[in-house]
């Protein structure tokens, strides 16, 4: 498969390269940026120098790059997407979109959370969280990858909500980011000093991943529902860590809080089922595809508290795109991906 990647040289792009140049049905075709247009990547990163010698294009060639492609992933912020999946409509070549312009059912809640007007309100894109969607995936020629944060949050909650385990009301979701999370362009608030020996809540109330988990965790609950979700910031490069809360119904045991869990991801390469009493660890999904998931009830409160964590460059953007696209070509969902985590 020919691979471009537009938006090359954020955490994200360069994650997207590292694991295709280890896949073994990928070629990377091209890879854009439009401040270092030009540019070798390897001269930007040198961690790619004798494996990825490409130079920078530009998003202006896109006819050109879709041309060469059979896949193009967008690892851009939002408001790229929907001009670039527009204006390839009626192209061959398959999109897989990072940001959120295309994650919304309704393209009005993507406009409210976002700010920005929708170019591409008509377009027929799938939610792309392989292990809920697998079959859509397989037939998508546009996904929507999936937040990290939202990623690691649905697939905590959604078999307890699936087979009506909790109460809707009065989720709470109380999640952590590594600092890459806010991408690689200076932010005051991600700078060394301010990050470094310090913890932080952020997007208090109106963080624009909340209504991502909302839409989900309505799907599957079959009837609306709202959360409570509060991200923080963690002094570490990379990782998602979501503690979430949620009030068991009466009389649900944990047996059968098991069973949920083993009847959704039991047979899921990626998904690591910790069990009861299981806390992961971030060191233990670090720069891989894993998610590791653990749970424990409290009798005292009557209330479940699931621990998720997953690698939010991998699992949470670039790992779970690559599994999109070797879902959407037919071919083995783990290729590329089979990489260990990296421990101290």
């Amino acid at each position: 498969m020919k691979a471009s990647v537009i938006g090359a040289t954020g955490y994200a792009g360069v994650e997207l390269l590292r694991l295709l140049d280890g896949h073994p049905e990928a070629e990377i075709a091209a890879i854009t940026s439009e401040s270092s247009t030009g540019e070798a990547i390897a001269a930007m990163y040198p961690h790619l120098a004798g494996r990825i010698d490409k130079k920078l294009a530009s998003m202006q060639q896109l006819e050109e790059i879709a041309a060469v492609s059979d896949v193009i992933f967008i690892a851009l912020p939002h408001g790229h997407a929907m001009k670039i999946g527009k204006r390839l409509r009626g192209s061959d070549v398959k999109i897989i979109d990072l940001g959120g312009d295309y994650r919304f059912r309704d393209y009005h809640v993507f406009e409210e959370w976002y700010h920005v007007q929708h170019e591409d309100p008509t377009a027929q894109a799938v939610y792309g969280l392989t292990e809920l969607f697998r079959d859509q995936v397989k037939a998508a020629s546009l996904v929507a990858n999936p937040g990290c944060y939202t990623t690691c949050s649905i697939l905590a909650m959604v078999p307890l909500l699936k087979y009506k385990l909790i109460e809707t009301k009065g989720i709470v979701i109380d999640a952590k980011s590594g600092t890459t999370g806010a991408g690689r362009s200076l932010k005051a608030g991600s700078l060394y000093c301010s990050v470094n020996e310090s913890f932080k809540a952020y997007g208090v109330a109106t963080h624009r991943h909340t209504p991502e988990i909302e839409q989900l965790y309505s799907e599957f609950a079959g009837e609306p529902v709202v959360i409570q979700f509060t991200p923080h910031l963690l002094p570490v490069d990379r990782g998602i860590f979501a503690t979430c809360y949620a009030q068991l119904r009466e009389g649900v045991t944990d047996a059968q809080i098991a069973e949920a869990y083993q009847t959704m991801y039991g047979d899921e390469f990626f998904i690591r089922l910790r069990g009861k009493g299981g806390c992961p660890e971030l060191k233990n999904i670090r720069a891989s595809n894993y998610v590791d998931l653990g749970w424990q009830t409290d009798k005292r409160t009557g209330r479940i508290i699931v621990m998720n964590c997953i690698d939010n460059l991998v699992k949470g953007a670039a790992g779970q795109a690559v599994q999109n696209m070797n879902v959407m070509f037919g071919i083995d969902e783990t290729a590329g991906l089979r990489q260990l985590p990296i421990v101290p």
